[in-house]
């Protein structure tokens, strides 16, 4: 007798007579052949994940082992294309995707099958390099990562997460980028395919579809592949990477995830770990994000991976478990903040909560590029920022008025690092993405003006004429100067008016 189900509970499906068989092997299960995966054995009993919708799947039904793990289809067809977790090809598909259609099978040439949860090899593990070039100012300035770097982007809901990522995509000056939408709405799914279908790609002058593969597995699309859908991703990044080139992986959310992986437990009678989620939650995200990372490949080649997983922590609680886990591994988080998502300031990253461990090695590659100010410059904004948000608390109790002259001036200079650096309207054309030497440019003219400010004070000026003065033409620097010579126009503006005042 053949293998056949014995239990369906969701998409938990367990067979026998499965002899013969391994784990991680994929199965088809019914007359439809709905694809599964073996994730438990025992004797010739095996457990199996359904990637597809088991309705009318009843005990006593066939079921076959295809004898390979679940595997992607790697090729140069995948760039600009659109597909589920299984890699099927959405473009071109109907309104619902056929349970049992496969992933196509390209010329034997030119694609290579490969097991998503196997990673591939490479010759040597290099250590960070050059920064990836978000084209967003809070990041590049103040929390940048190198390629092949990690970062978690946590936030509630309603704090951009979402947007931010699609600028990421939409503007990071990485080579390749593979869009995985992990159980998000497919209105959001929907806004990134049209808008990457319209931007032209400034590097080669063609489309940005063209260098992005987009994964999608939309909220009203079956669980269970969500979580393929993530190997998936980082696996096709590897195999770009293995051309020699940078790949970035967006994960968007990896709490959708973890939430997977929860429900799959619970079905499989696993013992919960904390809230729930099953107690190899650290195991899987550990694996997911060692998968980053810039190597020398076997042909003597130099590529990377860069994986940004976003977190959707319930109610905003940043000590839940997916974030609490996923920042162990990560060398990066960008916090979203509700404050600021409130108050109109985008991107909403908190310059308080938010981490960067890899800033030495960002910082010696920005001085061999031709930038040695970069660390100082940093490390100066950020030390601004830090006081003024004090300062900022203090004014509260005992009022502005009160605090000494320098320490007014502290506060204006958060102020204008806030609106006339850190802000950047993804709706504009002229701030939507900022180069390097931009960004240098913006920071170093507010600094400038600081400095001026605060020689002023010293000299006896009045820190309300001061504070009084219109520094709208360096705010507004970030949208309509569009070169650094023109920012340098508009922070010399300013300095002249402040010279009046002596």
């Amino acid at each position: 007798m053949g293998a056949e189900v014995t239990r369906v509970n969701g998409p938990l499906v367990e067979t026998t007579g499965m002899r013969g068989t391994a784990m991680n092997d994929v199965v088809e299960l019914g007359p439809a052949r709905l694809p599964g995966e073996i994730v438990a054995l025992e004797g010739d009993a095996a457990t199996v994940q359904a990637y597809e919708y088991t309705g009318g799947l009843a005990p006593g039904a066939a079921a076959a082992t295809t004898g390979r793990a679940l595997s992607a289809p790697l090729g140069a067809h995948l760039l600009g294309g659109v597909f589920d977790g299984l890699l099927r090809p959405l473009s071109g598909a109907g309104v619902w995707l056929d349970p049992s259609a496969r992933a196509p099978r390209a010329d034997a040439d030119r694609t290579e099958y490969w097991p998503v949860r196997r990673p591939r090899p490479y010759a040597e593990r290099l250590d960070a390099g050059a920064p990836l070039h978000t084209g967003q100012r809070v990041i590049d300035l103040l929390f940048p990562v190198p390629l092949g770097g990690t970062v978690a982007v946590p936030g509630g809901f309603g704090t951009g997460k979402t947007m931010l990522l699609q600028q990421v995509a939409k503007w990071c000056d990485a080579d390749v980028i593979v869009y995985v939408g992990c159980g998000e709405r497919g209105n959001e799914m929907a806004d990134v395919l049209e808008e990457l279908a319209e931007l032209d790609d400034p590097r080669t002058g063609g489309r940005l579809a063209d260098r992005t593969v987009v994964i999608a597995n939309t909220s009203n699309m079956p669980m269970m592949a969500r979580e393929a859908g993530v190997h998936s991703g980082v696996t096709v990044a590897e195999y770009f990477r293995d051309q020699g080139r940078d790949a970035v992986v967006i994960a968007d959310s990896t709490s959708r995830w973890a939430e997977a992986l929860r429900e799959f437990a619970s079905r499989a009678g696993e013992l919960p770990g904390e809230e729930g989620y099953p107690a190899a939650l650290p195991s899987a995200l550990a694996a997911f994000y060692e998968r980053a990372g810039r190597v020398r490949t076997r042909d003597g080649a130099e590529g990377s991976v860069t994986v940004i997983g976003a977190v959707s922590p319930p109610g905003g609680d940043m000590t839940e478990p997916v974030t609490a886990y996923t920042e162990r591994f990560v060398r990066a988080r960008w916090s979203l903040d509700k404050d600021l998502a409130y108050s109109r300031h985008y991107p909403a990253v908190s310059w308080s909560g938010s981490f960067a461990r890899d800033v030495p090695a960002v910082a010696r590659a920005h001085a061999a590029a031709g930038d040695p100010e970069w660390a100082r410059r940093r490390a100066r904004t950020a030390g601004l920022l830090a006081e003024a948000d004090r300062l900022t608390a203090l004014s509260e109790l005992v009022g502005a008025g009160t605090l000494p002259p320098a320490e007014r001036v502290t506060l204006l200079a958060g102020r204008l690092l806030r609106e006339g650096v850190l802000q950047q309207s993804a709706l504009s054309s002229g701030d939507a993405s900022c180069t390097p030497e931009r960004t240098a440019a913006l920071t170093d003219a507010v600094l400038d003006v600081v400095d001026r400010c605060r020689d002023l004070v010293g000299d006896g000026v009045a820190v309300t004429a001061i504070e009084d003065l219109d520094y709208a033409p360096l705010v507004r620097a970030r949208e309509d100067a569009p070169a650094p010579a023109d920012v340098h126009d508009r922070r010399d503006t300013v300095l002249t008016r402040l010279d009046g005042l002596r």
